[in-house]
Parts: structure tokens; C-alpha cells; sequence
């Protein structure tokens, strides 16, 4: 049997087969979680949004074209995010929250920590690409279509953010 693609299934959603969207659940809701919790910090907004991000999925089934579901996909964990902190009027990252939900191993800890100190100490549009990008593993193609972008200024970005990510990171280890 072969596996149908996320675009294929979408469409197959979207068509009125709504108990395909649970393998699409299954595909993809630890990256939503990731990104959110990378963004935010906070284990339960994360949660919270990565099932409005699921019902929303489902809720503009018909709006999915013929692009990528991954970028259709970030885009609404991106833009339910972002609306969550218009309604709150915060964005807070804490870095031990981070630490103690994912790391075990001590040594790591403190480089995770440190990593994680650094990419809250990045403005959020700097965050978000490198989240995005090298800790999601999304490709400039769609991050492009995420960002409303071209795939060169989203290499531009990322670069740009990963050297203020490594000036961040190497200046707080020295300390």
C-alpha cells in the first residue's frame, strides 16, 4: 500500500473524508508542538494551540489549494500563535520551563539552556525563522510561502538570524 502524500490527503479532506485529517494529526502535530513550545515556552499554550491549529485545519478545509500543507500548515500555528499574544498583549519565553521539559542529561541541559537563553533573547520574527527553518527542518521554499517571501530573502533572514543567534550564544557562554 502506498502512502499518500500530505497535499493528497488534505485534498481527500477537504473532499469530505474527515477521518483522513487524524493521519495528518498524526503526521504533523509534535512539529506544531515544537514550533509553538519553541516559541513560547509554555507547555499547555502549546498544546491549546496546536488543537485550534488541528480544528482550524479542518474548520477551512476548503480553502486548501493546490500549494504545500506543511506551509498551509505553519501558517495557521503562526497566525494562531501570533493572534493568542494580540488577545494576551505578551510573549514570554522561559528558558527553564524549556530546559525541564526536555532535557535530562545535565551536561546538555546547560547547552540547551544556554541555546535556548540565547533564541529568547532574539526578536520574534529572528526566533520564528530559525525555529522554523533548522529546528523544523521546513525548507526555504515553504518557509517562503509561510512568510509571504521569496525562498533568497528567506535564506537572507535565517542567515542573518543565525549570526545574531551565534554572537548571542558565544557572547553569554563566555561569561
Amino acid at each position: 500500500m502506498k502512502l499518500q502524500t500530505d497535499e493528497q490527503l488534505m485534498r481527500q479532506v477537504a473532499n469530505g473524508e474527515l477521518k483522513l485529517l487524524s493521519v495528518l494529526f498524526e503526521r504533523h502535530h509534535k512539529h506544531v508542538y515544537n514550533f509553538i513550545f519553541q516559541m513560547s515556552g509554555d507547555k499547555d499554550l502549546s498544546e491549546d494551540i496546536v488543537q485550534e491549529v488541528f480544528f482550524k485545519i479542518l474548520k477551512h478545509r476548503a480553502t486548501f489549494g493546490e500549494g504545500k500543507f506543511i506551509a498551509w500548515m505553519f501558517t495557521i500555528a503562526r497566525n494562531s500563535l501570533s493572534g493568542h499574544y494580540k488577545k494576551e498583549q505578551r510573549f514570554t519565553t522561559t528558558k527553564e520551563t524549556i530546559v525541564a521539559e526536555v532535557v535530562e542529561d545535565p551536561e546538555c541541559k546547560e547547552q540547551y539552556s544556554d541555546l535556548h537563553a540565547a533564541l529568547a533573547k532574539l526578536t520574534p520574527t529572528d526566533r520564528e525563522v530559525v525555529v522554523l527553518n533548522r529546528l523544523q527542518g521546513i525548507r526555504y521554499e515553504e518557509l517562503a510561502i509561510i512568510l509571504n517571501s521569496t525562498p533568497n530573502a528567506v535564506k537572507t533572514k535565517v542567515s542573518r538570524a543565525l549570526d545574531k543567534l551565534r554572537k548571542v550564544y558565544f557572547k553569554q557562554v563566555e561569561v
